[in-house]
């Protein structure tokens, strides 16, 4: 092998050993960290504990069955036009009719034990659906 292929070589092989020490390093800081944080969750645990049982006992104490409840998310309002409101609404509403028609049809049919349902005549409803 050439000279200079060999210089190549080792400055490669020298380049990753010396990431490969940084990667080493790091991920023993990140176990490091994770154990201390592991080892100091008890002590904070207590003492939330302590400063959440300070806060209700000048309130009223609460029973096993209210619990305070996790802050949620509130519900993010979607940002829709009027005319595709009118569209979402019109389709959910045919929706919810279609599965009203196929459950009568179902309870009718299996009422009756009869292997056509009997016909039924259309819906015409105010709102236009």
């Amino acid at each position: 092998m050439k000279p200079k292929k060999l210089k190549k070589r080792i400055q490669q092989l020298e380049k990753s050993l010396r990431e490969g020490s940084e990667k080493l390093a790091r991920l023993r800081r990140k176990l490091q960290q994770a154990e201390s944080a592991k080892a100091l969750k008890p002590a904070r645990k207590s003492a939330a504990r302590a400063t959440a049982s300070a806060g209700n006992a000048s309130e009223e104490p609460t029973t096993a069955a209210q619990k305070p409840s996790s802050a949620k998310k509130p519900k993010t309002k979607l940002n829709l036009s009027p005319e595709r409101r009118a569209q979402l609404s019109a389709a959910m509403k045919a929706r919810w009719a279609a599965k009203r028609a196929a459950e009568r049809n179902r309870t009718s049919s299996t009422d009756q034990n009869s292997p056509t349902p009997p016909p039924q005549p259309p819906e015409n409803r105010a709102d236009g659906a």
